[in-house]
Protein backbone atom coordinates (compact mmCIF):
# COMPACT_ATOMS: atom_id res chain seq x y z
CA UNK A 1 0.00 0.00 0.00
CA UNK A 2 2.89 2.17 0.67
CA UNK A 3 4.64 1.66 -2.55
CA UNK A 4 1.29 2.46 -4.02
CA UNK A 5 0.88 5.37 -2.34
CA UNK A 6 4.27 6.65 -3.28
CA UNK A 7 3.89 5.64 -7.07
CA UNK A 8 0.88 7.55 -7.38
CA UNK A 9 2.53 10.92 -5.34
CA UNK A 10 5.38 10.39 -8.16
CA UNK A 11 2.66 10.24 -11.12
CA UNK A 12 0.53 12.90 -9.74
CA UNK A 13 4.22 15.32 -9.42
CA UNK A 14 5.41 14.26 -12.83
CA UNK A 15 2.08 15.10 -14.63
CA UNK A 16 2.28 18.53 -12.79
CA UNK A 17 5.87 18.77 -13.69
CA UNK A 18 5.03 18.61 -17.52
CA UNK A 19 1.85 20.50 -17.15
CA UNK A 20 3.92 23.35 -15.88
CA UNK A 21 6.24 22.81 -18.39
CA UNK A 22 3.94 23.26 -21.15
CA UNK A 23 2.85 25.98 -19.74
CA UNK A 24 5.56 28.02 -19.12
CA UNK A 25 6.58 27.13 -22.92
CA UNK A 26 3.25 28.31 -24.48
CA UNK A 27 3.30 32.08 -22.74
CA UNK A 28 7.22 31.97 -23.61
CA UNK A 29 6.27 31.20 -27.47
CA UNK A 30 3.33 33.67 -27.50
CA UNK A 31 5.95 36.27 -26.04
CA UNK A 32 8.23 35.68 -28.75
CA UNK A 33 5.41 35.75 -31.86
CA UNK A 34 4.33 39.03 -29.97
CA UNK A 35 7.51 40.35 -30.03
CA UNK A 36 8.34 39.49 -33.79
CA UNK A 37 5.08 40.85 -34.36
CA UNK A 38 5.71 43.78 -32.48
CA UNK A 39 9.76 45.15 -33.11
CA UNK A 40 9.45 48.38 -31.33
CA UNK A 41 7.93 46.66 -28.31
CA UNK A 42 10.91 44.30 -28.54
CA UNK A 43 13.24 47.55 -29.14
CA UNK A 44 12.16 49.10 -25.63
CA UNK A 45 12.29 45.77 -23.73
CA UNK A 46 16.35 45.81 -25.22
CA UNK A 47 15.46 42.54 -27.56
CA UNK A 48 17.23 44.38 -30.53
CA UNK A 49 16.93 40.86 -33.20
CA UNK A 50 14.19 43.07 -35.16
CA UNK A 51 15.91 46.21 -34.47
CA UNK A 52 15.57 46.47 -38.88
CA UNK A 53 11.32 46.53 -38.63
CA UNK A 54 8.52 48.60 -37.85
CA UNK A 55 5.03 47.13 -37.48
CA UNK A 56 2.40 48.73 -39.41
CA UNK A 57 -0.28 48.73 -36.38
CA UNK A 58 -2.72 50.74 -38.54
CA UNK A 59 -3.01 48.18 -41.66
CA UNK A 60 -5.39 45.49 -42.16
CA UNK A 61 -2.78 42.45 -42.26
CA UNK A 62 -1.27 43.30 -38.75
CA UNK A 63 -4.73 44.05 -37.40
CA UNK A 64 -5.06 40.21 -39.15
CA UNK A 65 -2.57 38.94 -37.44
CA UNK A 66 -2.70 40.00 -34.26
CA UNK A 67 -6.14 38.53 -34.04
CA UNK A 68 -5.17 35.24 -35.61
CA UNK A 69 -2.40 35.20 -33.03
CA UNK A 70 -4.60 36.20 -29.75
CA UNK A 71 -7.28 33.67 -30.56
CA UNK A 72 -4.58 30.58 -31.47
CA UNK A 73 -3.32 31.30 -27.53
CA UNK A 74 -6.67 31.61 -26.68
CA UNK A 75 -7.87 28.33 -27.80
CA UNK A 76 -4.38 26.76 -26.61
CA UNK A 77 -4.89 28.11 -23.27
CA UNK A 78 -8.33 25.94 -22.45
CA UNK A 79 -5.62 22.69 -22.74
CA UNK A 80 -4.67 23.67 -19.06
CA UNK A 81 -6.24 23.12 -15.95
CA UNK A 82 -5.99 26.22 -13.97
CA UNK A 83 -6.17 24.62 -10.79
CA UNK A 84 -3.06 21.92 -10.93
CA UNK A 85 -0.89 24.67 -11.73
CA UNK A 86 1.28 26.08 -9.07
CA UNK A 87 0.66 29.60 -7.68
CA UNK A 88 3.08 31.42 -9.87
CA UNK A 89 1.46 29.84 -13.14
CA UNK A 90 -2.43 30.20 -11.96
CA UNK A 91 -1.27 34.16 -11.68
CA UNK A 92 -0.35 33.94 -15.42
CA UNK A 93 -3.11 32.10 -16.48
CA UNK A 94 -5.42 34.69 -15.01
CA UNK A 95 -3.29 37.54 -16.35
CA UNK A 96 -2.73 35.48 -19.75
CA UNK A 97 -6.58 35.14 -20.53
CA UNK A 98 -7.55 38.82 -19.37
CA UNK A 99 -4.61 40.21 -22.00
CA UNK A 100 -5.71 37.81 -25.37
CA UNK A 101 -9.65 38.67 -24.20
CA UNK A 102 -9.13 42.14 -24.10
CA UNK A 103 -7.04 42.34 -26.95
CA UNK A 104 -9.35 40.70 -29.58
CA UNK A 105 -12.31 42.58 -28.21
CA UNK A 106 -9.92 46.09 -28.97
CA UNK A 107 -9.54 45.18 -32.79
CA UNK A 108 -13.45 45.59 -33.22
CA UNK A 109 -13.03 49.35 -32.64
CA UNK A 110 -12.05 50.95 -35.27
CA UNK A 111 -9.31 53.50 -33.95
CA UNK A 112 -7.18 53.16 -37.11
CA UNK A 113 -9.44 55.38 -39.06
CA UNK A 114 -7.95 58.61 -36.64
CA UNK A 115 -4.04 56.95 -36.20
CA UNK A 116 -2.64 60.47 -35.83
CA UNK A 117 -2.87 62.88 -33.37
CA UNK A 118 -0.53 65.27 -31.12
CA UNK A 119 0.51 63.14 -28.46
CA UNK A 120 0.94 59.32 -29.17
CA UNK A 121 1.35 58.25 -32.74
CA UNK A 122 3.45 56.49 -35.60
CA UNK A 123 5.00 59.45 -36.14
CA UNK A 124 6.00 60.60 -32.74
CA UNK A 125 7.28 57.23 -31.61
CA UNK A 126 9.73 57.03 -34.49
CA UNK A 127 10.67 60.36 -34.68
CA UNK A 128 12.08 59.40 -30.45
CA UNK A 129 13.16 56.17 -31.88
CA UNK A 130 15.46 58.43 -34.81
CA UNK A 131 16.64 61.36 -32.58
CA UNK A 132 19.28 59.16 -31.20
CA UNK A 133 18.88 59.08 -27.47
CA UNK A 134 15.54 56.54 -27.19
CA UNK A 135 15.08 53.10 -27.57
CA UNK A 136 16.99 51.84 -30.76
CA UNK A 137 20.91 51.63 -30.00
CA UNK A 138 23.32 53.62 -32.26
CA UNK A 139 26.44 51.91 -31.41
CA UNK A 140 27.03 49.67 -33.88
CA UNK A 141 27.97 50.01 -38.14
CA UNK A 142 24.20 47.14 -38.13
CA UNK A 143 22.18 49.59 -35.83
CA UNK A 144 22.91 52.37 -38.00
CA UNK A 145 22.19 49.86 -41.02
CA UNK A 146 18.94 48.63 -39.43
CA UNK A 147 17.50 52.11 -38.75
CA UNK A 148 17.52 52.56 -42.56
CA UNK A 149 15.38 49.96 -43.27
CA UNK A 150 12.92 50.95 -40.73
CA UNK A 151 13.12 54.55 -42.18
CA UNK A 152 11.71 52.77 -45.04
CA UNK A 153 8.95 50.98 -43.18
CA UNK A 154 7.90 54.18 -41.88
CA UNK A 155 7.23 55.72 -45.09
CA UNK A 156 4.55 53.05 -45.47
CA UNK A 157 3.32 53.21 -42.09
CA UNK A 158 2.75 57.24 -43.21
CA UNK A 159 0.73 56.34 -46.49
CA UNK A 160 -0.65 53.77 -44.82
CA UNK A 161 -1.93 56.36 -42.28
CA UNK A 162 -3.29 59.00 -44.71
CA UNK A 163 -5.40 55.90 -46.27
CA UNK A 164 -7.59 55.05 -43.51
CA UNK A 165 -7.98 58.76 -42.34
CA UNK A 166 -9.80 59.14 -45.83
CA UNK A 167 -12.09 56.13 -45.01
CA UNK A 168 -12.40 58.48 -41.66
CA UNK A 169 -13.76 60.89 -43.84
CA UNK A 170 -15.95 58.63 -46.03
CA UNK A 171 -17.58 56.77 -42.56
CA UNK A 172 -17.45 60.26 -40.44
CA UNK A 173 -15.09 58.84 -38.01
CA UNK A 174 -12.47 62.10 -37.61
CA UNK A 175 -10.20 63.71 -34.67
CA UNK A 176 -11.58 66.57 -33.26
CA UNK A 177 -9.95 70.01 -35.24
CA UNK A 178 -8.27 71.31 -31.66
CA UNK A 179 -6.44 67.67 -32.16
CA UNK A 180 -5.42 68.57 -35.45
CA UNK A 181 -4.25 71.97 -35.10
CA UNK A 182 -2.04 70.70 -32.90
CA UNK A 183 -0.47 68.43 -35.28
CA UNK A 184 0.25 70.35 -37.81
CA UNK A 185 3.29 72.28 -36.21
CA UNK A 186 4.42 69.09 -35.59
CA UNK A 187 5.17 67.87 -38.77
CA UNK A 188 6.43 71.66 -39.89
CA UNK A 189 9.06 71.26 -37.30
CA UNK A 190 10.24 67.83 -38.96
CA UNK A 191 10.96 70.10 -42.44
CA UNK A 192 13.97 71.46 -41.95
CA UNK A 193 15.48 73.73 -44.55
CA UNK A 194 19.37 71.77 -44.31
CA UNK A 195 19.34 67.64 -43.50
CA UNK A 196 21.89 68.53 -40.55
CA UNK A 197 18.75 70.39 -38.72
CA UNK A 198 16.75 67.09 -38.93
CA UNK A 199 16.67 65.27 -35.91
CA UNK A 200 17.07 61.99 -37.93
CA UNK A 201 20.38 63.14 -38.44
CA UNK A 202 21.54 63.30 -34.69
CA UNK A 203 23.29 59.61 -35.11
CA UNK A 204 25.53 60.95 -38.17
CA UNK A 205 26.37 64.08 -35.67
CA UNK A 206 27.33 61.17 -33.24
CA UNK A 207 29.09 58.05 -35.13
CA UNK A 208 31.57 56.07 -32.90
CA UNK A 209 34.90 57.22 -33.28
CA UNK A 210 35.55 53.24 -33.75
CA UNK A 211 33.74 53.35 -37.16
CA UNK A 212 36.09 52.91 -39.95
CA UNK A 213 36.30 56.32 -42.71
CA UNK A 214 34.73 53.85 -45.16
CA UNK A 215 31.59 53.08 -42.95
CA UNK A 216 31.55 57.06 -41.71
CA UNK A 217 31.34 58.13 -45.44
CA UNK A 218 28.84 55.34 -46.96
CA UNK A 219 26.12 55.93 -43.56
CA UNK A 220 26.45 59.73 -44.03
CA UNK A 221 25.70 59.54 -47.57
CA UNK A 222 22.57 56.98 -46.53
CA UNK A 223 21.38 59.11 -44.08
CA UNK A 224 21.47 62.33 -45.26
CA UNK A 225 19.77 60.37 -48.82
CA UNK A 226 17.11 58.80 -46.80
CA UNK A 227 16.20 62.03 -44.77
CA UNK A 228 15.92 64.04 -48.35
CA UNK A 229 14.00 61.24 -50.29
CA UNK A 230 12.48 59.05 -47.89
CA UNK A 231 11.43 61.33 -44.12
CA UNK A 232 11.12 64.62 -45.71
CA UNK A 233 8.59 63.46 -48.28
CA UNK A 234 6.50 61.03 -45.97
CA UNK A 235 6.08 64.18 -44.19
CA UNK A 236 5.06 66.41 -46.52
CA UNK A 237 2.63 64.29 -47.83
CA UNK A 238 0.74 64.15 -44.45
CA UNK A 239 0.84 67.30 -44.05
CA UNK A 240 -0.61 68.19 -47.17
CA UNK A 241 -3.18 65.63 -46.91
CA UNK A 242 -4.19 66.83 -43.17
CA UNK A 243 -4.11 70.65 -44.23
CA UNK A 244 -5.68 69.96 -47.88
CA UNK A 245 -8.30 67.22 -47.15
CA UNK A 246 -8.19 66.41 -43.50
CA UNK A 247 -8.77 69.58 -41.78
CA UNK A 248 -11.81 70.41 -43.42
CA UNK A 249 -13.78 67.88 -42.46
CA UNK A 250 -12.76 67.62 -38.76
CA UNK A 251 -15.63 68.00 -35.72
CA UNK A 252 -16.20 70.91 -33.70
CA UNK A 253 -16.90 68.64 -31.12
CA UNK A 254 -14.30 66.67 -28.52
CA UNK A 255 -16.10 63.71 -27.12
CA UNK A 256 -16.33 60.44 -28.36
CA UNK A 257 -19.91 60.31 -27.92
CA UNK A 258 -20.32 62.27 -30.61
CA UNK A 259 -19.62 59.86 -33.08
CA UNK A 260 -21.46 56.98 -33.85
CA UNK A 261 -21.09 54.17 -31.29
CA UNK A 262 -18.49 56.54 -29.14
CA UNK A 263 -20.89 55.77 -25.72
CA UNK A 264 -20.03 52.25 -26.11
CA UNK A 265 -16.34 52.55 -26.91
CA UNK A 266 -15.59 55.31 -24.15
CA UNK A 267 -16.94 52.49 -21.72
CA UNK A 268 -14.92 49.74 -23.54
CA UNK A 269 -12.30 52.30 -23.03
CA UNK A 270 -12.85 52.95 -18.82
CA UNK A 271 -12.70 49.34 -18.06
CA UNK A 272 -9.83 48.90 -20.63
CA UNK A 273 -7.62 51.92 -18.57
CA UNK A 274 -8.96 50.62 -15.18
CA UNK A 275 -8.68 47.24 -16.14
CA UNK A 276 -12.10 46.90 -13.80
CA UNK A 277 -15.72 46.59 -14.78
CA UNK A 278 -16.02 50.35 -13.78
CA UNK A 279 -18.87 52.31 -15.85
CA UNK A 280 -18.18 56.35 -17.03
CA UNK A 281 -20.91 57.57 -14.15
CA UNK A 282 -18.99 55.64 -11.79
CA UNK A 283 -15.60 56.64 -12.69
CA UNK A 284 -17.07 60.65 -12.75
CA UNK A 285 -18.45 59.97 -9.21
CA UNK A 286 -15.68 58.72 -7.67
CA UNK A 287 -13.64 61.86 -9.11
CA UNK A 288 -16.14 64.47 -7.71
CA UNK A 289 -15.87 62.74 -4.29
CA UNK A 290 -12.20 62.68 -4.34
CA UNK A 291 -12.10 66.21 -5.66
CA UNK A 292 -14.01 67.68 -2.43
CA UNK A 293 -11.80 65.49 -0.25
CA UNK A 294 -8.40 66.62 -1.44
CA UNK A 295 -9.64 70.19 -1.95
CA UNK A 296 -10.67 69.97 1.66
CA UNK A 297 -6.93 68.93 2.90
CA UNK A 298 -5.56 72.12 0.34
CA UNK A 299 -7.55 74.08 2.79
CA UNK A 300 -5.59 73.22 5.80
CA UNK A 301 -1.99 73.45 4.40
CA UNK A 302 -3.44 77.27 3.37
CA UNK A 303 -4.38 77.60 6.67
CA UNK A 304 -1.22 76.17 8.31
CA UNK A 305 0.65 78.49 5.62
CA UNK A 306 -0.99 81.80 7.10
CA UNK A 307 -2.12 82.02 3.99
CA UNK A 308 -5.30 85.04 3.34
CA UNK A 309 -7.26 84.96 0.69
CA UNK A 310 -9.28 81.63 -1.41
CA UNK A 311 -7.44 78.35 -2.64
CA UNK A 312 -7.92 80.24 -6.27
CA UNK A 313 -5.76 82.61 -5.00
CA UNK A 314 -3.49 80.47 -3.06
CA UNK A 315 -3.48 78.38 -6.38
CA UNK A 316 -2.40 81.38 -8.26
CA UNK A 317 0.25 82.72 -5.02
CA UNK A 318 2.61 79.19 -5.30
CA UNK A 319 2.51 79.78 -9.20
CA UNK A 320 3.71 83.29 -9.25
CA UNK A 321 5.58 83.98 -6.31
CA UNK A 322 9.22 84.16 -7.21
CA UNK A 323 10.00 81.84 -3.53
CA UNK A 324 9.50 78.84 -5.74
CA UNK A 325 11.63 80.00 -8.74
CA UNK A 326 14.82 79.57 -7.68
CA UNK A 327 16.96 78.32 -10.40
CA UNK A 328 18.50 79.81 -12.89
CA UNK A 329 20.27 77.19 -14.93
CA UNK A 330 19.16 73.36 -16.26
CA UNK A 331 22.02 71.59 -14.13
CA UNK A 332 20.51 73.53 -11.17
CA UNK A 333 17.50 71.59 -11.44
CA UNK A 334 19.31 68.54 -12.15
CA UNK A 335 21.31 68.71 -8.83
CA UNK A 336 18.11 69.72 -6.74
CA UNK A 337 16.15 66.09 -8.16
CA UNK A 338 19.87 64.53 -7.08
CA UNK A 339 19.11 66.22 -4.02
CA UNK A 340 15.86 64.65 -3.49
CA UNK A 341 17.26 61.59 -4.11
CA UNK A 342 20.34 61.57 -1.23
CA UNK A 343 17.83 62.70 1.17
CA UNK A 344 15.45 59.21 0.42
CA UNK A 345 18.25 56.75 -0.13
CA UNK A 346 18.83 56.66 4.44
CA UNK A 347 14.96 55.43 4.46
CA UNK A 348 14.14 53.56 1.60
CA UNK A 349 15.16 50.60 3.81
CA UNK A 350 12.37 50.71 5.80
CA UNK A 351 9.69 51.06 2.98
CA UNK A 352 11.29 48.46 0.89
CA UNK A 353 13.39 45.14 0.81
CA UNK A 354 13.24 44.62 -2.38
CA UNK A 355 15.62 47.48 -4.97
CA UNK A 356 16.03 47.51 -8.64
CA UNK A 357 19.41 46.53 -9.78
CA UNK A 358 19.19 48.67 -13.04
CA UNK A 359 21.17 51.68 -13.51
CA UNK A 360 19.34 55.09 -12.92
CA UNK A 361 19.96 58.52 -14.00
CA UNK A 362 18.06 61.81 -14.33
CA UNK A 363 18.23 63.78 -17.37
CA UNK A 364 16.51 67.13 -18.56
CA UNK A 365 14.07 66.16 -21.53
CA UNK A 366 16.36 67.26 -25.15
CA UNK A 367 15.05 70.60 -25.89
CA UNK A 368 14.17 69.80 -29.19
CA UNK A 369 10.69 68.19 -27.03
CA UNK A 370 10.62 69.76 -24.16
CA UNK A 371 7.81 72.10 -25.59
CA UNK A 372 5.45 68.73 -26.10
CA UNK A 373 6.85 66.39 -23.30
CA UNK A 374 5.66 65.48 -19.96
CA UNK A 375 7.89 64.00 -17.37
CA UNK A 376 8.44 60.94 -17.53
CA UNK A 377 10.17 57.76 -16.89
CA UNK A 378 12.35 55.70 -20.00
CA UNK A 379 12.98 51.77 -18.76
CA UNK A 380 16.06 50.89 -18.65
CA UNK A 381 17.62 46.94 -19.85
CA UNK A 382 18.59 44.16 -17.17
CA UNK A 383 22.01 43.71 -18.97
CA UNK A 384 23.12 47.20 -18.33
CA UNK A 385 23.41 48.91 -21.45
CA UNK A 386 20.62 51.35 -20.97
CA UNK A 387 19.60 52.63 -17.49
CA UNK A 388 16.37 53.82 -16.25
CA UNK A 389 15.72 57.40 -16.73
CA UNK A 390 13.97 60.00 -15.18
CA UNK A 391 13.04 62.83 -18.00
CA UNK A 392 11.71 65.93 -17.12
CA UNK A 393 11.25 68.86 -19.10
CA UNK A 394 12.39 72.21 -19.14
CA UNK A 395 11.70 75.49 -21.14
CA UNK A 396 13.49 78.46 -18.92
CA UNK A 397 15.42 77.03 -15.93
CA UNK A 398 14.17 80.42 -14.50
CA UNK A 399 10.36 79.22 -14.18
CA UNK A 400 11.01 76.02 -13.71
CA UNK A 401 8.71 75.50 -9.85
CA UNK A 402 10.40 73.60 -6.95
CA UNK A 403 7.38 72.89 -4.83
CA UNK A 404 6.43 70.03 -7.02
CA UNK A 405 9.67 68.28 -7.15
CA UNK A 406 9.55 65.99 -4.59
CA UNK A 407 6.46 64.12 -5.36
CA UNK A 408 7.33 64.27 -9.16
CA UNK A 409 10.78 62.74 -8.45
CA UNK A 410 8.83 59.78 -5.85
CA UNK A 411 6.17 58.98 -8.56
CA UNK A 412 8.22 59.13 -12.03
CA UNK A 413 11.62 57.95 -10.54
CA UNK A 414 12.14 56.32 -7.13
CA UNK A 415 10.17 54.22 -5.98
CA UNK A 416 7.66 55.15 -8.24
CA UNK A 417 8.47 53.82 -12.24
CA UNK A 418 11.79 52.80 -11.99
CA UNK A 419 11.33 50.61 -8.53
CA UNK A 420 7.90 48.75 -10.02
CA UNK A 421 9.68 48.93 -13.86
CA UNK A 422 13.06 47.65 -12.96
CA UNK A 423 11.97 45.03 -10.29
CA UNK A 424 9.57 43.30 -12.95
CA UNK A 425 11.91 43.66 -15.63
CA UNK A 426 14.50 41.89 -13.86
CA UNK A 427 12.37 39.08 -12.13
CA UNK A 428 13.10 36.00 -14.48
CA UNK A 429 9.67 34.40 -13.30
CA UNK A 430 7.47 36.99 -14.76
CA UNK A 431 6.73 36.09 -18.27
CA UNK A 432 7.88 38.01 -20.82
CA UNK A 433 3.78 38.44 -22.39
CA UNK A 434 3.52 40.10 -18.85
CA UNK A 435 6.02 42.93 -19.01
CA UNK A 436 4.52 44.19 -21.92
CA UNK A 437 0.87 44.08 -20.91
CA UNK A 438 -0.79 47.31 -20.88
CA UNK A 439 -1.60 47.66 -17.20
CA UNK A 440 -1.25 51.22 -16.91
CA UNK A 441 -3.74 51.41 -14.06
CA UNK A 442 -1.53 49.27 -12.22
CA UNK A 443 2.05 50.64 -13.21
CA UNK A 444 0.56 54.73 -13.31
CA UNK A 445 -1.67 53.70 -10.09
CA UNK A 446 1.71 52.48 -8.26
CA UNK A 447 3.72 55.79 -8.90
CA UNK A 448 0.72 58.21 -7.57
CA UNK A 449 0.61 55.55 -4.48
CA UNK A 450 4.55 55.77 -4.05
CA UNK A 451 3.65 59.86 -3.98
CA UNK A 452 1.74 59.50 -1.10
CA UNK A 453 5.13 57.44 0.81
CA UNK A 454 7.01 60.85 1.22
CA UNK A 455 6.72 61.55 4.39
CA UNK A 456 8.05 58.27 5.46
CA UNK A 457 11.07 58.75 3.43
CA UNK A 458 11.85 62.09 4.88
CA UNK A 459 10.16 64.23 2.38
CA UNK A 460 7.20 66.86 2.54
CA UNK A 461 9.16 68.63 5.20
CA UNK A 462 8.17 71.97 3.37
CA UNK A 463 4.60 72.35 3.60
CA UNK A 464 4.73 73.35 -0.02
CA UNK A 465 5.87 70.22 -1.19
CA UNK A 466 3.08 68.74 0.55
CA UNK A 467 1.02 71.35 -1.49
CA UNK A 468 2.54 69.48 -4.36
CA UNK A 469 1.72 65.79 -3.54
CA UNK A 470 -1.63 66.95 -3.08
CA UNK A 471 -1.85 68.82 -6.80
CA UNK A 472 -1.05 65.56 -8.31
CA UNK A 473 -3.60 63.45 -6.30
CA UNK A 474 -6.36 66.22 -7.27
CA UNK A 475 -4.83 66.64 -10.70
CA UNK A 476 -5.53 63.09 -11.28
CA UNK A 477 -8.77 63.12 -9.44
CA UNK A 478 -10.04 65.89 -11.68
CA UNK A 479 -8.75 63.63 -15.27
CA UNK A 480 -11.80 61.29 -14.03
CA UNK A 481 -14.05 63.93 -13.82
CA UNK A 482 -13.19 65.87 -16.99
CA UNK A 483 -12.30 62.54 -19.18
CA UNK A 484 -16.32 60.79 -18.45
CA UNK A 485 -17.44 64.44 -18.99
CA UNK A 486 -16.08 65.25 -22.41
CA UNK A 487 -16.06 61.43 -23.78
CA UNK A 488 -19.32 60.48 -21.86
CA UNK A 489 -21.98 63.09 -20.48
CA UNK A 490 -21.06 65.45 -23.75
CA UNK A 491 -18.96 68.28 -22.05
CA UNK A 492 -17.47 70.87 -23.77
CA UNK A 493 -13.54 71.54 -24.12
CA UNK A 494 -14.30 74.64 -22.34
CA UNK A 495 -16.48 73.33 -19.21
CA UNK A 496 -13.34 70.85 -18.65
CA UNK A 497 -10.67 73.53 -18.66
CA UNK A 498 -12.68 75.95 -16.45
CA UNK A 499 -13.18 72.85 -14.14
CA UNK A 500 -9.56 72.03 -13.87
CA UNK A 501 -8.78 75.76 -13.48
CA UNK A 502 -11.35 75.86 -10.62
CA UNK A 503 -9.92 72.88 -8.62
CA UNK A 504 -5.99 72.80 -8.93
CA UNK A 505 -3.45 75.50 -9.00
CA UNK A 506 -2.68 75.25 -12.88
CA UNK A 507 -2.15 77.77 -15.54
CA UNK A 508 -4.45 78.30 -18.29
CA UNK A 509 -1.89 76.95 -20.53
CA UNK A 510 -1.27 73.71 -18.87
CA UNK A 511 -5.05 73.26 -18.17
CA UNK A 512 -5.30 73.75 -22.10
CA UNK A 513 -2.66 70.95 -22.53
CA UNK A 514 -4.27 68.58 -20.14
CA UNK A 515 -7.67 68.33 -21.36
CA UNK A 516 -6.71 68.42 -25.18
CA UNK A 517 -4.31 65.54 -24.29
CA UNK A 518 -7.52 63.70 -22.99
CA UNK A 519 -9.32 64.53 -25.90
CA UNK A 520 -6.93 62.78 -28.03
CA UNK A 521 -6.70 59.80 -25.86
CA UNK A 522 -9.68 58.87 -24.31
CA UNK A 523 -9.96 57.07 -21.23
CA UNK A 524 -5.92 56.84 -21.09
CA UNK A 525 -5.69 59.34 -18.40
CA UNK A 526 -8.23 57.51 -15.80
CA UNK A 527 -5.35 54.92 -15.04
CA UNK A 528 -3.17 56.71 -12.47
CA UNK A 529 -6.16 57.63 -9.63
CA UNK A 530 -8.25 54.86 -9.95
CA UNK A 531 -4.88 52.37 -9.37
CA UNK A 532 -4.00 54.51 -6.76
CA UNK A 533 -7.31 54.15 -4.87
CA UNK A 534 -7.10 50.31 -5.36
CA UNK A 535 -3.33 50.12 -3.98
CA UNK A 536 -4.77 52.22 -0.63
CA UNK A 537 -7.54 50.20 -0.60
CA UNK A 538 -5.81 46.96 -0.06
CA UNK A 539 -3.08 48.57 2.11
CA UNK A 540 -5.75 49.99 4.48
CA UNK A 541 -7.44 46.38 4.12
CA UNK A 542 -4.08 44.87 5.38
CA UNK A 543 -3.64 46.71 8.20
CA UNK A 544 -6.81 46.67 9.69
CA UNK A 545 -6.84 42.77 9.02
CA UNK A 546 -3.48 41.92 10.25
CA UNK A 547 -2.89 44.76 13.28
CA UNK A 548 0.34 44.65 13.92
CA UNK A 549 1.54 41.68 11.90
CA UNK A 550 1.21 44.71 9.26
CA UNK A 551 4.91 44.95 7.64
CA UNK A 552 4.65 47.61 5.37
CA UNK A 553 7.84 46.02 3.78
CA UNK A 554 6.33 43.12 3.45
CA UNK A 555 3.09 44.64 1.86
CA UNK A 556 5.48 46.61 -0.69
CA UNK A 557 6.90 43.48 -1.54
CA UNK A 558 3.82 41.54 -2.43
CA UNK A 559 2.57 44.50 -4.45
CA UNK A 560 5.46 44.62 -6.34
CA UNK A 561 7.47 41.14 -6.70
CA UNK A 562 4.95 39.74 -9.63
CA UNK A 563 4.55 42.54 -11.89
CA UNK A 564 2.37 44.72 -12.87
CA UNK A 565 -1.27 43.30 -13.68
CA UNK A 566 -5.44 44.12 -14.07
CA UNK A 567 -6.48 45.21 -10.87
CA UNK A 568 -8.92 42.64 -10.33
CA UNK A 569 -6.66 39.94 -10.42
CA UNK A 570 -3.96 42.24 -8.15
CA UNK A 571 -7.28 42.43 -5.91
CA UNK A 572 -7.24 38.99 -5.64
CA UNK A 573 -3.92 38.27 -5.07
CA UNK A 574 -3.66 40.65 -1.98
CA UNK A 575 -6.67 39.04 -0.29
CA UNK A 576 -4.73 36.17 -0.63
CA UNK A 577 -1.47 37.10 0.97
CA UNK A 578 -3.71 38.61 3.75
CA UNK A 579 -4.98 35.57 4.59
CA UNK A 580 -1.77 33.75 4.18
CA UNK A 581 0.55 36.03 6.41
CA UNK A 582 2.26 34.37 9.35
CA UNK A 583 1.17 34.62 12.95
CA UNK A 584 2.78 37.44 15.22
CA UNK A 585 5.30 35.27 16.53
CA UNK A 586 6.52 34.18 12.90
CA UNK A 587 6.46 37.95 11.96
CA UNK A 588 9.32 39.85 11.11
CA UNK A 589 8.47 42.92 13.29
CA UNK A 590 10.85 45.17 11.20
CA UNK A 591 9.50 48.07 9.19
CA UNK A 592 7.16 51.04 9.72
CA UNK A 593 3.48 51.63 9.22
Amino acid sequence: MRTSFLVTLLLTSLISLAQATRFQSMVNSYYEEYLKLNPTTASAVGDYRYNDQLENYISQPYRDQSKQLFTRYLDSLKAFDKQKLSARDQLSYQIFQYDLDKNIALLQFPFYLTPVDQFRDFRLSFSQLGAGSGNHPFKTVKDYDDFLKRINQFVSISDTAIAYMRKGIRVKRVQPRIVMEKVIPQIKAMLVDTISKSLFYNPIKNLPANFSAEDKQRLTAAYTTAIQQEIMPAYTRLLTFIQDEYMPQTRQTVGLSAIPNGKDEYAFLVQLSTTTNLTPDEVFAIGEKEVKRIRNEMEKIKQQVGFKGDLKAFFNYVFTDKKFLPFQKDEDVVAAYNQIYSRMKPSLSKQFNMVPKTAFEIRPVEKYRAATAAAHYMRGTTDGTRPGIFYFPVLDAATYANWRMEDLFLHEAIPGHHYQISLQMENPDIPGFQKVGRYGAFVEGWGLYAESLGSQLGLYTDPYQRVGQLYGEIHRAIRLVVDAGMHHKGWTREQAIKYSLDNEPITEQNAIQEIERYIAMPGQALSYKIGELKIMEMRRKAEKTLGSRFNVRAFHDEVLKDGAMPLQIFEAKINSWIQSEPTTGQQNKAGEK
